[in-house]
């Protein structure tokens, strides 16, 4: 395909935006890059001319009691840039049939809000996901419309790939590829994990996040090629989007250098594919205006 990189239309699945003089985020204490606003201004600055038609908004871990004014704020924001067409929210799940409350609070704000991320990425037990008032929460969200992002480290995929079997009913976005350990090289048993969650028809998979689990400084497109090619392959080209994962990213990547990667590792894939990975999917999946 011979779209450059600018003319190449993109719906980001994958955006953080945040101000942390508004709202309490204590995992970046002590982060001298990410510690500070990351706002629209900032997001245009930094892909100026890229053709980025639609954005979604993911939570950006604020302490909880920030998270239903973090949904609200992010809706006010999509005033001032129409290309904000999605929110996933934070929601407590674990909290079982309680978090209605919540949910109805999300819906309520508007169409916008798509779907729900509760990371699992920081949490000690890897069945955590598993206890039943968890389970309960994630079985609640096709009631009110949301689908859930997953965020984890590769070593809880065992605990995934159960939670959606048990979940059929609930649509999943599986984020950055669920962090496999690029920086130690290693393939196993992430490979095997991942084509066990892809077998399962009610996941799609973000590319997303890929070089942040690499050498920060000195990771090569050669090294992630392994990586992205087999979530490719086992999620196949109708249930894999394209993720920014910014400002994130911002700690091995530029912006429009991890578009770039993307658009080389992935120049094999036919007209359709293409299409389906920088725009239609993440329309589809998540049901965006």
């Amino acid at each position: 395909m011979t779209t450059t990189t600018g003319s190449r239309e993109i719906v980001d699945a994958h955006l953080h935006l945040w101000d942390p003089r508004r709202m309490r985020m204590p995992w970046l204490d002590g982060n001298d890059l990410l510690n500070r606003p990351f706002g629209l201004t900032e997001y245009r600055e930094h892909t100026a001319g890229l053709n980025i038609t639609a954005m979604v908004y993911l939570q950006v871990d604020v302490a909880p009691a920030y998270g239903l004014l973090e949904a609200q704020h992010v809706a006010r924001l999509a005033a001032d840039d129409p290309r904000i067409q999605g929110i996933v929210a934070y929601a407590p799940l674990e909290d079982g049939e309680c978090v209605r409350s919540i949910l109805e609070s999300l819906v309520a704000i508007g169409p916008l809000v798509k779907g729900v991320r509760r990371l699992l990425q920081g949490e000690p037990d890897p069945a955590f996901c598993l206890h039943p008032s968890f389970v309960r929460g994630v079985e609640l969200l096709p009631e009110y419309g949301l689908s859930f992002d997953i965020c984890i480290v590769h070593h809880q995929l065992p605990a995934i790939i159960e939670l959606v079997r048990r979940c059929t009913g609930t649509r999943f976005i599986l984020d950055h590829i669920a962090k496999p350990d690029i920086r130690g090289s290693a393939l196993d048993p992430w490979r095997a994990n991942l084509e066990a969650l892809a077998r399962l028809p009610n996941v799609a998979c973000k590319i997303s996040g890929v070089v942040t689990e690499a050498d920060h400084a000195h990771w090569t497109p050669e090294q992630i090629a392994p990586y992205i090619q087999h979530a490719l392959d086992v999620f196949g080209s109708d249930r894999v989007m394209f993720g920014g994962d910014w400002p994130v990213a911002l700690l091995a990547t530029s912006y429009r250098r991890w578009v770039e990667t993307l658009a080389t590792l992935t120049a094999d894939m036919g007209p359709d594919a293409q299409r389906g990975f920088w725009v239609e999917n993440a329309r589809r999946v998540y049901r965006l205006g």
